[in-house]
């Protein structure tokens, strides 16, 4: 950051660190202690896809890395915003196994020059009543937020507080609620 950026209060955005994805398992057998939710066994990566026959490959390139130890275990799928995305399914006790197909994927685009398109990635909760939760990690921040949707376009901003509280020493969570923005419909929840 140079003098004038100091001068004018502008800052640096964080870098992004995939591997504090890994941290959704500590995150995941916390959550369950603290709250009741448990892993669905699903995760999922949004991006934009680029136009060119390039990008193309490398989404079945993913696809195929993703599906080649136990079959098909992925699902690609499009938004009504026009980001595409990629479910990971995974045994709902192998979260280690699900972080590790997720960072596969944003690692793959990152290092393939599509780190820009990354919007964000996604874990799956579901509680003892039923309710659904999303651990949610954007790409451009580096940092965590939950999202706890309820029908009728609504969220559970208090659930989502208390995740906070509860997995907040285990994850980075972003300190802007304003980005807490809601994902929804996303595959994964």
């Amino acid at each position: 950051m140079g003098f004038l950026d100091a001068l004018l209060g502008r800052s640096k955005p964080a870098k992004p660190d995939l591997d504090r994805l890994f941290g959704l398992s500590t995150a995941a057998v916390t959550l369950e202690a603290a709250t009741g939710f448990t892993p669905t066994g699903l995760g999922s990566v949004s991006f934009r896809a680029a136009e060119g026959g390039a990008f193309a490959r490398l989404q079945r390139d993913v696809q195929d890395l993703l599906d080649a130890d136990q079959g098909p275990r992925v699902e690609i799928s499009e938004d009504s915003y026009g980001y595409t995305w990629i479910l990971a399914t995974h045994d709902p006790s192998d979260v280690p196994g699900l972080v590790t197909d997720l960072h596969a994927v944003n690692s793959t685009l990152e290092t393939n020059g599509f780190g820009p398109h990354l919007l964000c990635s996604l874990v799956g909760f579901r509680g003892p009543d039923g309710r659904r939760l999303g651990l949610v990690y954007l790409y451009k921040r580096g940092t965590f937020y939950p999202f706890a949707p309820l029908p009728g376009d609504r969220r559970d901003n208090a659930l989502e507080l208390q995740v906070r509280g509860a997995v907040g020493a285990d994850l980075p969570f972003e300190d802007d609620l304003g980005r807490w923005f809601p994902v929804w419909g996303a595959p994964g929840l």
